[in-house]
């Protein structure tokens, strides 16, 4: 075993102590009322998409995230999807994305019959570079009539997704200058971000629209569920009315003014987010603590960096990322086996969306920044409960 991997797996044992046997990446945690809020659920028998605590939830998330609505459905995909829509997304169009992301924004895009258009990632924020973005777009074609087309396929591009990878806030001041020089509308996927600010602003509010995810992984889960934010009543209207199958409100009668889909969060899963939302303060203390330890003790690696959150921001530290000072496929695989077999469950990036099959002859930008951060970033356990191990 190399120094390097010998460093690395004693820094990982120092922060996590022994695994027992293992260490999973991300775990849930639940210590408030969840038992107390599901037993309620399931005793009202309104376990479906009618229930009091839907619209509790919802209440919560726009509470804490500042946003004016919030729309809970059934995963951070519906979510995306349906907001895309609502910018005015359209079958044809294509939209902006990092291609360093996970394979949802792409999958959304995809859903609204549209292609998605891989743009540079900056090394500060592991998030779109606006300013290469703002480059790159002086290519296109702007007009008042058509708005922003690629001149390569003649297509509109429609709409710009800021990521904000692994709960690090996109640099959004920089990014919505460009979007606003362009006409471009934004629709941030803050799927990974719950508890994470820019300047003192919640992510998923800076767009027309943002998404939140709640999977099992996430820093709160409702077991799936995902939500639109907005401060647009009436997109939060048509938020809710196309992902509750487009039905009209009446006593009885089943009439649909629209194709839709039937995307509405359940109230049980509702009910375990409400107990989950009580806990957030808690379990973001403890994350940051934990992110803490993790940059202290990485100081002595040598070759090895933390990531920590950019300027100007707060992060929620949802996955702990290191990065290699010397970017090296080999090295970083080496690193994640002996990590792996000791038990510390760690894992790379994501591969390159453009290097997918499926989105294989999607265009894209430029993309040196990206493919150095896909072969140099490490993913470390970073579940709220390791706090407690790292002190």
């Amino acid at each position: 075993m190399d120094k390097i991997e010998q460093d690395f797996l004693q820094a990982l044992k120092t922060v996590l102590g022994q695994p027992n046997p293992f260490v999973p990446l991300h775990e849930p945690e639940f210590m408030g009322n969840e038992w107390e809020r599901v037993k309620d659920c399931l005793d009202s028998t309104f376990v479906s998409s009618v229930g009091k605590y839907v619209d509790r939830f919802e209440v919560m998330l726009a509470e804490y995230t500042g946003a004016k609505y919030a729309v809970a459905v059934v995963n951070g995909t519906a979510a995306l999807h349906i907001a895309l829509l609502l910018a005015g997304v359209r079958t044809g169009d294509e939209v902006l994305i990092p291609a360093l992301s996970f394979v949802a924004t792409a999958n959304a895009v995809s859903h609204c019959g549209a292609i998605p258009h891989f743009i540079e990632s900056q090394f500060e924020t592991l998030g779109i570079d606006p300013h290469a973005l703002n480059d790159y777009l002086k290519h296109c074609s702007l007009s008042s009539s058509e708005g922003l087309t690629n001149r390569l396929t003649g297509r509109r591009i429609a709409a710009v997704i800021p990521m904000h990878t692994y709960g690090h806030p996109v640099d959004m001041s920089s990014l919505l200058e460009v979007a606003n020089r362009y006409h471009l509308p934004v629709v941030e996927d803050a799927a990974e971000s719950l508890g994470s600010c820019y300047r003192g602003q919640h992510t998923g509010t800076f767009g027309q629209l943002g998404t939140l995810s709640f999977n099992g992984n996430k820093v709160i889960t409702t077991g799936g569920g995902g939500a639109i934010l907005t401060n647009d009543a009436k997109l939060a209207q048509q938020a809710k009315h196309l992902t509750t199958t487009a039905k009209q409100p009446h006593r009885w009668e089943f009439f649909h003014d629209a194709v839709a889909w039937n995307y509405r969060l359940p109230n049980l899963n509702a009910a375990l987010g409400c107990a989950q939302m009580e806990q957030l303060p808690s379990l973001l203390n403890r994350k940051r603590l934990l992110a803490q330890k993790y940059q202290e003790v990485f100081q002595d690696v040598e070759g090895v960096g933390f990531v920590v959150e950019p300027a100007n921001s707060q992060s929620n530290y949802w996955l702990n990322t290191l990065r290699l000072e010397e970017p090296s496929l080999l090295v970083r695989d080496r690193l994640l086996t002996v990590a792996n077999d000791a038990g510390y469950q760690c894992r790379p990036t994501w591969t390159l969306l453009h290097k997918l099959p499926m989105y294989a002859d999607c265009p894209h930008a430029p993309l040196p920044v990206a493919e150095q951060l896909e072969v140099s970033l490490i993913n470390v356990p970073s579940s709220a409960k390791l706090a407690g191990a790292a002190r």
